[in-house]
């Protein structure tokens, strides 16, 4: 029983997801798009496709899934 409660204290607190049709923020300051919000279109291994939309042009980035963070 003691075990059960150390390994909850020791747990790490869990990122949420991103899966396609999750809007996302890009947090990578050697980005151009650092601070943008897109939406995730597909997911191929550690890449993800994300929609940017800015008004009156549409651009689709391949973007590595660690530089992006859920909103």
């Amino acid at each position: 029983m003691a075990a059960a409660d150390s390994s909850s204290v020791d747990a790490q607190p869990v990122a949420p997801l991103v899966l396609p049709g999750t809007t996302v923020v890009v947090r990578d300051q050697r980005s151009i798009y650092n601070g943008y919000r897109g939406f995730v279109q597909r997911i191929s291994g550690s890449q993800a496709a994300v929609l940017f939309e800015g008004g009156n042009w549409d651009k689709l980035v391949t973007m590595p899934l660690k530089t992006l963070e859920a909103s």
